[in-house]
């Protein structure tokens, strides 16, 4: 079933996503080389606690950690580990709030620099371009995310971007609604499996988290090691994670977890 949320609770939730994003730019303002996945998870619960919230991933049974890290070819519900990051290192955060009963959901990858590296002018690659590709979707997806539309709509956009540029979109991981808890209906796929006709429709006041999951090489994923959770390319290609929860209102998308 899917959850409509009344004015009220979107306002609960646009603050609890005010929270997330403002920790969540401050985690990656933080990410160097030489810090460790830890530190980063650390600094992340530290965060969110400070603003009156609690880390909404410690809600998930089984899950001991604040974030998830997703380095390199690591896709998806990486476990922050010592590992340090080294300049050039591909990182995803994702993060997620509980505030007041409600969850928000949010996601960035960014590539690894040193100050000194800032400095110079960088010529734009093959990863820094398969970044921007990950960005562009899930905007151009947040744009289409309108009352009346259907979650195929969003789906499209998403694969139509990312696989114009070469790149797989990863089909066992998908976008969902978000709300009373973490994972909520509908699930919103970053392809299209069906006709868009028979998708969910797009309801006024329903809250959805979109996902741009999302390889450099193929689409296939593995479980990288024994903590049941950490997913990652097949063939180890990089891989790409993007993500913000929205609310569908009369107005059009709105943002709630807004940088």
């Amino acid at each position: 079933m899917i959850n409509v949320k009344t004015p009220e609770e979107i306002k609960i939730m646009r603050e609890g996503g005010k929270i997330l994003s403002s920790v969540l730019f401050e985690l990656l303002k933080n990410i160097k080389p030489g810090v460790t996945e830890l530190e980063i998870d650390n600094l992340a619960e530290k965060l969110i606690l400070k603003n009156g919230a609690k880390p909404g991933f410690r809600e998930v049974k089984g899950y001991n950690n604040s974030i998830c890290v997703s380095t390199n070819n690591v896709v998806v519900h990486g476990v922050p580990t010592h590992y340090k990051f080294k300049e050039g290192d591909v990182v995803g955060i994702d993060c997620g709030v509980f505030y007041k009963g409600f969850h928000t959901d949010m996601a960035e990858t960014l590539r690894v620099k040193s100050q000194i590296s800032n400095l110079k002018s960088q010529k734009v690659d093959e990863i820094d371009k398969f970044l921007e590709t990950g960005k562009r979707a899930l905007n151009e997806a947040i744009k289409i995310a309108k009352a009346g539309n259907r979650v195929g709509h969003i789906s499209k956009t998403i694969q139509d971007i990312v696989e114009k540029e070469g790149h797989s979109i990863v089909r066992s991981l998908v976008g969902h609604g978000v709300g009373r808890t973490l994972h909520e209906e509908p699930e919103v796929p970053g392809f299209l499996e069906f006709d868009i006709k028979k998708t969910p429709v797009l309801l006024e006041n329903m809250t959805i988290a979109i996902e741009v999951i999302y390889n450099m090489g193929k689409s296939n994923v593995k479980y990288l090691n024994d903590d049941g959770w950490t997913i990652a390319t097949e063939d180890e290609s990089i891989s790409g994670l993007f993500e913000k929860t929205i609310a569908i209102t009369k107005e059009g998308p709105l943002i709630l977890t807004y940088s």
